[in-house]
């Protein structure tokens, strides 16, 4: 499983999943601090990676573009410190693997997962 974490996201944590033998980098590895959005989903898509954001803007994108990769997962709970975010992820990577190879919006907030398979239908 390879992510692509996202501005907002402790930098640290994506030490620490590789640390976990998760292959995880976080914009500001890759010069892409201050990239737009779309330009995020392209470079996950082209590296065949899972975006991790705290943005909703994400699934917005995947929704309009009908996009069936990269999967998704916005987290809604803030502030989230690197070991916290690790342990989070590694969990959901285990429960929600098939739904985040095949495509996949996630959403987490405190009391849930939701799971949306891609391409999402935009209304």
């Amino acid at each position: 499983m390879k992510l692509l974490l996202d501005q907002g996201l402790p930098r640290s944590a994506a030490i620490l999943l590789r640390e976990s033998n998760i292959d995880a980098v976080h914009v500001g590895e890759i010069a892409m601090s201050e990239a737009e959005d779309i330009a995020i989903i392209t470079k996950a898509a082209q590296d065949n990676r899972i975006v991790v954001t705290l943005d909703a803007d994400f699934h917005t994108l995947l929704a309009l573009n009908e996009l069936t990769s990269p999967s998704v997962i916005r987290i809604r709970i803030e502030g989230l410190k690197a070991e916290a975010l690790k342990k989070l992820l590694l969990a959901v990577i285990i429960e929600c693997n098939e739904d985040l190879q095949n495509g996949a919006a996630i959403t987490i907030d405190s009391n849930r997962i939701r799971i949306r398979k891609l391409p999402l239908i935009h209304n």
